[in-house]
């Protein structure tokens, strides 16, 4: 488990495709407290830590994993949003997040608002109806609170400090972005499903 509160953006240093994906994350964790089998979010994606360099730790990625998330675009020098896994104790700053990412969100506007910047999505059709103004989601592994929803899009504000300590500043339009629906949500809209 995570809570979505990024605490280093990594950069990838080699992708190697064969039957699955290996990627090497430069970091700035100290990786002597990162175990072997360690889970780590990445972009929001739970990947398991397979590797470490003095400075870096290796991830295998699955065929379903590339095929349900961003990461089948990383390169070399991609720069990516990393939280460590979640311990009894830690405080929860974001919300509960899974790092099993639900599909992909389009960057579908971007403007300027004051030093903040507005950032329009859009969710796919299964996703839509989960995502609620002034709810939670996790983009790219940032726990976000959504301003206004309308239709499949929804927007986010991104602060200046969100912008610096994660790879919010580096957004374009027409990045694809995973997207992790709140579990609470998930939870609500099955019960009214269900009643």
């Amino acid at each position: 488990m995570f809570t979505g509160i990024i605490t280093d953006v990594g950069h990838i240093r080699s992708v190697e495709h064969r039957g699955d994906m290996r990627a090497r994350i430069g970091t700035g964790y100290d990786v002597s407290g990162i175990e072997i089998g360690a889970s780590i979010a990445c972009d929001g994606v739970c990947l398991t830590v397979v590797a470490l360099g003095s400075d870096s730790f290796d991830v295998d990625i699955s065929a379903e994993t590339l095929s349900k998330t961003n990461l089948s675009a990383w390169q070399d020098g991609r720069r990516v949003n990393l939280e460590r896994a979640l311990r009894v104790g830690d405080e929860l700053g974001g919300h509960i997040v899974s790092g099993h990412v639900d599909g992909l969100a389009e960057v579908v506007g971007l403007r300027d608002e004051g030093d903040s910047t507005r950032v329009t999505l859009r969710a796919p059709d299964t996703l839509a109806r989960f995502i609620a103004p002034k709810g939670s989601v996790a983009l790219n592994g940032t726990s976000l609170t959504v301003n206004e929803v309308e239709g499949r899009e929804f927007g986010i504000n991104f602060i200046p400090h969100t912008k610096s300590v994660t790879t919010w500043g580096d957004v374009d339009m027409g990045d694809l972005i995973n997207l992790e629906i709140d579990t609470l949500a998930r939870y609500v809209a099955r019960l009214a499903e269900a009643g």
